[in-house]
Formats: C-alpha cells, sequence, structure tokens
C-alpha cells in the first residue's frame, strides 16, 4: 500500500471548524441548532502491524474498561477528510456508528481490507476529547466503502461524533448542504 493517503490533520480540520464560526449560520435555527452546527470530529482508521519497527508503529490501548494493547502503523490509511456521511444505529444489544466514505475512500478500504485481511482496524476520534474507539478485524473485503463498529462510547458521545464528522463533511463539500 502507497503512502499517497490525502489527510486533514488535526489544525486544518479546526481551521475549517473556525472558518465556518466566522461564517455563521444563516436562517431561524436556534442557539443550540447553531452551537451543534459548529461541532466538528476526527475519525483515523489504522492498521495493525505485526512489525516491531518502532520508526513506524505504536501500540495502543483500545477500550477503556478492559484495554487490550495493539500495535498500529502510526499513519493512518483514512481520515475523516473522506467522510461522506456517518450516523447512529440500532443493532442487537445497542447501537453502532455507521461511516460512509467516498470513491478514494472506498478504494482504500477495499485494498486495505482485502491486504490486512484478519488484522485489526484501529479507530480514533476526536469529539473533542480524543478516544480510540475500536478494533474490528478485517474479516472480510469492504468494497462499499462502509464500515460498522461498536464504539467505546456511550450514546450521546457516539452521536457527538456522527454530528461533528456530518457537520465537516458538509463543510468540506462531501455531502450535499442541509435545506433551510
Amino acid at each position: 500500500m502507497g503512502r499517497s493517503v490525502s489527510r486533514i490533520n488535526p489544525w486544518a480540520a479546526a481551521f475549517l471548524a473556525g472558518a465556518a464560526l466566522a461564517l455563521g449560520v444563516s436562517g431561524c435555527a436556534t442557539g443550540q441548532e447553531r452551537k451543534q452546527s459548529k461541532e466538528w470530529s476526527t475519525l483515523r482508521l489504522y492498521l495493525e502491524a505485526e512489525s516491531e519497527d518502532s520508526a513506524k508503529t505504536t501500540v495502543v490501548p483500545v477500550y477503556r474498561k478492559k484495554p487490550i494493547l495493539v500495535r498500529i502503523f502510526k499513519e493512518p490509511i483514512l481520515d475523516e477528510g473522506h467522510v461522506v456521511s456517518a450516523s447512529v444505529v440500532n443493532v442487537l444489544g445497542g447501537f453502532a456508528i455507521r461511516v460512509q466514505y467516498d470513491f478514494h475512500g472506498t478504494l482504500r478500504l477495499e485494498e486495505a481490507s482485502n491486504y490486512y485481511r484478519g488484522r485489526r482496524l484501529v479507530i480514533h476520534s476526536y469529539f473533542p476529547e480524543g478516544r480510540w474507539l475500536a478494533a474490528p478485524t478485517l474479516s472480510r473485503p469492504i468494497t462499499d466503502g462502509v464500515i460498522v463498529f461498536t464504539p467505546d462510547a456511550t450514546r450521546e458521545e457516539a452521536e457527538r461524533i456522527v454530528l461533528g464528522l456530518n457537520n465537516l463533511a458538509r463543510k468540506l463539500g462531501n455531502q450535499p448542504k442541509k435545506k433551510k
């Protein structure tokens, strides 16, 4: 896998969020709606690594209650810059986060899920606190650009993550703007 992943770093994302604040929100939005429209989140996908090359890999704790240590490549394979939409979905016994990626993200997911099958996809988010959310195993090729995972988060936190991802996707032009 090449290293040609285009990424938005946290400073660029913060700049975009600040620009959105400066532009304001038009229409009849309440103060709460205006505040929510300014929230943003990150979502970075990392691959589990077998090599112990400390220049390229690091070990991270996933899950707060019973942490597992997973060695990952330091560079994410995908970030929030490729998210088209996100949602909290009901699943048997709880909820999950569903994320749809753009064309580039779909290709990256397919490539990674084929080449790294059997390894974990380690997911991190800032919403605004940073947390390792999940580490599902890549058991099959992901060809539709959609990942669904159960986060180590409350439903309220999952909804904040999703809200921030959708806000950022709209700001980046990855999804249509909300109708007023």
